[in-house]
């Protein structure tokens, strides 16, 4: 049956729909909303664009070397090498930090030990963000044990940063061992929300 407008009513059974030879499909217009009723299923055998989400921008970085930090002293991170930067977000040659250009809520991690097993008190690892620390755990070092920061954190997607900084009190420099990136890494990415 046709509606007032004239346009065809009712249910449609087909099995298959297919466009003209060299051109695109398109299921309604804008401002229409399509349902998927309850107990339906989409199998996706192709390319998915425009909908659902991904973990991007995402990053992971260690060091290719050792960083001296003073003590009592809180020292910037410098992870300069790159195991993964999905994005082109993080800068890992000059100010060593996650500045991702889409907004949203944000995984940050940061796995830290040190080169030394020397036994002391006041070993820090923390997460800022623009320049404020926003997550950071604190410990005795000995063993050369590992220490592990995660957090959850709103990013605007134009001016906001995330940097790792590490602080220590044995009493003289320590070298982080940032060289290692199964002791030492720094990374994250966005939450599909």
């Amino acid at each position: 049956r046709r509606d007032i407008d004239g346009y065809i009513m009712g249910t449609l059974f087909v099995d298959k729909l297919d466009p003209q030879s060299g051109t695109s499909l398109e299921i309604g217009s804008s401002g229409d909303t399509i349902t998927i009723p309850s107990g339906c299923t989409i199998t996706n055998n192709g390319t998915q664009t425009g909908f659902g989400g991904d973990n991007k921008p995402a990053f992971q970085a260690h060091g290719n070397a050792t960083q001296s930090v003073s003590s009592d002293s809180l020292t910037k991170l410098q992870f300069n090498t790159e195991s993964f930067d999905l994005g082109s977000c993080y800068d890992h040659s000059t100010n060593y930090r996650f500045t991702p250009n889409v907004a949203g809520k944000y995984f940050i991690y940061l796995m830290g030990q040190w080169s030394s097993g020397s036994d002391w008190n006041g070993n820090r690892f923390e997460i800022h963000k623009n320049g404020s620390v926003v997550a950071g755990t604190q410990g005795r070092n000995e063993y050369y044990n590992t220490m592990y920061v995660t957090t959850v954190i709103d990013i605007n997607g134009s001016s906001d940063y995330v940097e790792a900084f590490a602080r220590q009190d044995s009493g003289g420099a320590v070298n982080a061992a940032l060289d290692d990136s199964t002791r030492t890494r720094f990374g994250g990415y966005k939450l599909i929300t």
